[in-house]
C-alpha cells in the first residue's frame, strides 16, 4: 500500500522497525503515537491495549482527503470528519476481544484478579470497537472467511481483496518433486505444527521436515521420530529450498488468511491443508491440494493416504498459476482501482449535499 500511494504519510501506535525493514520507508513521514514515550513499550505493548483506543484517537488526520487504516486491532478508530472518505482494510476483527476471548484468556497464564481485569478491559473495548466501526465508510476484508467475521461483529458490508504473496521471490523447480513433506510456522499453539508431527510418528514410512520455532519446538523434538527433521528457525533461503522440492506441504491452522500455503503453491508445491479459514479459498481442493475437516492427527492421516491415493493428478505448473492470482501486481490493481471508485463515489456525494 504504501507503495501504491508514495506521497502518502504513515501513522502509527508505536515504530520499532528494524534498520532493514525501515529501508522500506526512507523518506517517508512516519508519526506514532504517545505509546512509543512510554518506557519499555517495545517489550510491554502488548499489556497497553487498554490505551490504545485512546493513543490511536489521538492523530490528527483532519488535512487529509483519504485515510486508508489497516486494522487488526484498533487502528480503523482514527477519527475522520465527513468530508473525509475513510477505507479500512481489516485483516480480522480483533479476536481477543470478540469470539477468541476465553481460549486468549485461557492460554495467558493470568491468575484470577489479572483475568478478571482482562475481562472488564476487553468488555470496554469491545463497546469502543463496535462503535468506532461506523467511522469507517467502506471495509476491505483480507478473505471471505474474515468477511463472515466483520459481518457478525460490527454488522458490516465488505469487499474482499486478498493480501498479496510475493510471487516474483518463490520458483517453480522443475526437477521431480522429493519424497518427503514439509510444514513451515511457528510453532505456536494454534499453528498446529505439533499436530502435524504427532500424526507423522504414527506413519514412521513416511518423511517430514519441520522448518520453525516457538513454545511448541521442545515438545516436537521430543516426540519427534527418526522419519522426522525439525530444523528450527532457518532462512527464507533454507524455506525456498524445500518448498521447491518437497512432495506436499501440510498445513493445519485455521488462518484469516493464510500466506504460507500460497508461497508453497508458488513454488508448485500441492497442499494438504487445515479445510477452514483461509486456507478454503486459497487451496483449490482437488486440483492444487486437498482438504481435511477436523484438526487432529487421524483427519491428517487420512488426507495423505487420499493425497498419495490420488497419484500423479497435480500438475505444479497449474499449482503456480494459481498462486499467481494472489500477486503484488493483482493486488496493486484490484486495490488502486478500488480506493479510486470509492473516492469517485465520495465526491458525487459531497457535491449532492452541498447543492
Amino acid at each position: 500500500m504504501a507503495n501504491i500511494y508514495p506521497e502518502a504519510d504513515i501513522f502509527c501506535l508505536i515504530n520499532f522497525l528494524s534498520e532493514a525493514d525501515m529501508d522500506h520507508f526512507r523518506g517517508r513521514s512516519i508519526t506514532p503515537s504517545f505509546l512509543q514515550k512510554i518506557p519499555l513499550s517495545k517489550k510491554y505493548y502488548t499489556y497497553m491495549l487498554p490505551l490504545m483506543p485512546l493513543a490511536i484517537e489521538q492523530h490528527d488526520l483532519s488535512k487529509y482527503d483519504i485515510v486508508i487504516s489497516n486494522c487488526h486491532a484498533v487502528a480503523k478508530g482514527v477519527i475522520t470528519t465527513q468530508r473525509q472518505l475513510h477505507i479500512c482494510y481489516c485483516y480480522t476483527p480483533m479476536r481477543y476481544a470478540w469470539d477468541l476471548q476465553n481460549q486468549y484468556l485461557e492460554g495467558s497464564g493470568f491468575g484470577p484478579v489479572r483475568r478478571g481485569l482482562a475481562r472488564y478491559f476487553l468488555h470496554k473495548i469491545r463497546i469502543w470497537d463496535q462503535r468506532t466501526s461506523n467511522g469507517v465508510d467502506h471495509f476491505l476484508a483480507c478473505s471471505r472467511y474474515i468477511s463472515g467475521r466483520i459481518e457478525k461483529t460490527y454488522r458490516r458490508f465488505s469487499d474482499v481483496i486478498y493480501p498479496n504473496v510475493d510471487t516474483d521471490r518463490y520458483s517453480l523447480n522443475d526437477t521431480d518433486r522429493e519424497d518427503f513433506y514439509l510444514t513451515a510456522s511457528r510453532m505456536v499453539p494454534y499453528k498446529q505444527m505439533h499436530l502435524i508431527v504427532e500424526a507423522f510418528t504414527k506413519t514412521p514410512k513416511r518423511k517430514l521436515v519441520v522448518i520453525g520455532d516457538g513454545p511448541k519446538y521442545k515438545y516436537s523434538k521430543s516426540i519427534a521420530t527418526p522419519n522426522i527433521k525439525i530444523l528450527g528457525y532457518q532462512s527464507n533461503q533454507i524455506l525456498l529450498d524445500h518448498l521447491r522440492r518437497c512432495r506436499a506441504f501440510i498445513f493445519a491452522s485455521e488462518e484469516d488468511f493464510g500466506i504460507a500455503p500460497l508461497e508453497a503453491q508458488a513454488c508448485g508445491a500441492p497442499v494438504i491443508a487445515f479445510g477452514r479459514g483461509g486456507a478454503r479459498e486459497t487451496v483449490i481442493d482437488g486440483v492444487t491440494g486437498l482438504h481435511f475437516h477436523e484438526q487432529t492427527t487421524d483427519s491428517i492421516i487420512d488426507a495423505i493416504n487420499r493425497f498419495e491415493a490420488a497419484g500423479d493428478i497435480y500438475d505444479h505448473q497449474k499449482i503456480r498459476a494459481h498462486a499467481e492470482t494472489f500477486s503484488t501486481a493483482v493486488f496493486r490493481e484490484k486495490f488502486s482501482r478500488f480506493v479510486s471508485e470509492k473516492w469517485a463515489e465520495h465526491q458525487r456525494h459531497l457535491t449532492n449535499q452541498d447543492l
